[in-house]
């Protein structure tokens, strides 16, 4: 495993061998499975905010996590000292915890058998964010805030946070898993506040993905920024109130992501299934609901193998391959996402979701990059014969209740549609939505996907992890506009 061209972005694994030995050592002392996970993360981060450079820094962690099964009990400890001695020490606790835990469980924890990879593998970029220093990149973020500029509307706070990553790790299991793998990530989020008279308005975006400073241009951030400014002029100068009653409503890829990860991804998650999310995020409608919950123009999938997504790898944390899974198949309910603890209670195969924000944490089921597969009509198609309607294109506020079972949206930029034209643009167009019901009046699907970055909150204590999110634009029939 090799560590980074620049010296700061040097890491330092333990000797895979050493590793090795204590994950037998774990099987020695009564362990029915044992992993050992060695995982660092080194990064530059920048703020910037109204044009000027307020924060930044290179923050650097790397440590070994232990998970074992002892009599049918998880035993999970981690530490960041890397001597032999300090390693030996934290599988003998990782055990004593599992052993410990057994005597007050009934139901046994388990993992599924799976065929494990052993694999080494990297990403490589076009431009490496290793090779410029924190005084570069701070430079390229103020360039971007210094570029923002408005003839309509004032412009009060600009805030852009740089961060890359190098996200390096080497997993072990006692049952053939080997896996080595560097991942760069390069993200830039950033607010928009603006004002016009006495209103008031903020945007909100999130460039990110996996690889190199190349990204920046790749995806759009100049465009997006441009975008993103004339939402809150046409949201603040052009606007009249948006109307209300039932009416068709056309959704922007933005807002479908959203949804989709809100209230497919989510809900899908085994372990939230099976209750163990109740106390920080809630349940999930899929505990009791099977079948049919959209029109047959709804799939919708998660792939972590999506190239420079930023939810990207091609082994999940217990070393299971990454595959695509299918979470909505033609508007009926299909895969979870599995670790391999849940696929065992579940009688099932993983699907390679198990993912960890770093050594002191334990890997849980995670969404990567959620989308609506794509249909084949182009927007002017899902335009044509909407009598009277809405076009959603960005929001400015969202929220959802405990199961996922309704969600609100409120539309930043949107637009009247009458008989097939967009006439003008509305503002505070609210679409509140029962999960079942928005996606069984899906009847068009466009081909134009695309996916939006996110920070995926989940666990406690939290483990905020990068996945992407989108969709193309989506006609939803007959619905309440508030």
């Amino acid at each position: 495993m090799k560590s980074g061209e620049n010296s700061r972005y040097d890491f330092y694994p333990p000797d895979p061998v050493l590793l090795e030995k204590l994950v037998e050592k774990a099987l020695d002392k009564g362990a029915s499975y044992a992993e050992a996970r060695f995982h660092a993360r080194l990064g530059d981060s920048v703020l910037v905010v109204n044009d000027r450079v307020v924060g930044g820094g290179f923050e650097i962690e790397e440590g070994v996590a232990f998970r074992v099964i002892v009599d049918g009990a998880l035993g999970f400890a981690s530490t960041s000292l890397l001597s032999e001695e300090s390693l030996d020490s934290v599988v003998d606790h990782a055990v004593s915890i599992a052993r410990s835990s057994s005597r007050g469980f009934r139901k046994k924890v388990g993992m599924s058998e799976e065929r494990l990879g052993q694999a080494q593998y990297s990403l490589k970029v076009k431009k490496d964010f290793r090779n410029l220093e924190l005084e570069d990149k701070a430079s390229i973020v103020l360039e971007y805030s210094k570029s923002l500029e408005s003839k309509s509307v004032d412009l009060k706070a600009k805030t852009f946070s740089y961060s890359d990553v190098l996200e390096a790790k080497l997993i072990i299991t006692s049952d053939g898993g080997n896996i080595e793998s560097i991942i760069p990530r390069v993200s830039i989020f950033y607010n928009i506040a603006a004002e016009h008279g006495d209103r008031r308005a903020n945007k909100w975006g999130h460039l990110a993905g996996s690889g190199g400073l190349e990204l920046v241009g790749e995806l759009g951030l100049e465009s997006m920024l441009k975008d993103d400014v004339n939402s809150l002029e046409v949201n603040l100068v052009k606007a009249e109130p948006s109307p209300k009653g039932v009416m068709d409503v056309i959704i922007s890829p933005e807002i479908v992501g959203l949804a989709l990860h809100e209230s497919i991804g989510h809900p899908s998650e085994a372990d939230r299934v099976m209750g163990r999310e109740a106390a920080q995020a809630g349940l999930s409608y899929r505990m009791w609901l099977d079948g049919r919950i959209g029109s047959s123009k709804v799939t919708v999938a998660d792939d972590p193998t999506v190239p420079g997504s930023y939810g990207f790898y091609l082994y999940d944390d217990e070393a299971v391959p990454a595959r695509e899974r299918i979470l909505i198949n033609k508007g009926e309910l299909a895969e979870l996402l599995h670790s391999r603890t849940t696929a065992y209670s579940f009688g099932v195969q993983s699907n390679g979701a198990a993912r960890a924000m770093n050594y002191r944490s334990e890997p849980i089921v995670r969404m990567s990059n959620t989308y609506l597969k794509p249909g084949d009509m182009r927007f002017e198609e899902l335009l044509e014969d909407v009598k009277e309607g809405i076009y959603m294109k960005s929001y400015m506020e969202w929220n959802i209740d405990e199961f996922r079972l309704v969600a609100r949206y409120v539309g930043l930029e949107a637009y009247l549609i009458k008989n097939g034209r967009i006439v003008k643009p509305v503002r505070d167009t609210v679409l509140e939505i029962p999960t079942e019901s928005f996606y069984s009046k899906i009847d068009g699907v466009g081909k134009d996907l695309r996916f939006y970055a996110g920070i995926c909150g989940k666990g406690e204590p939290p483990q905020p992890l990068p996945v992407w999110m989108g969709g193309p634009h989506v006609r939803v029939r007959d619905v309440r506009v508030g």
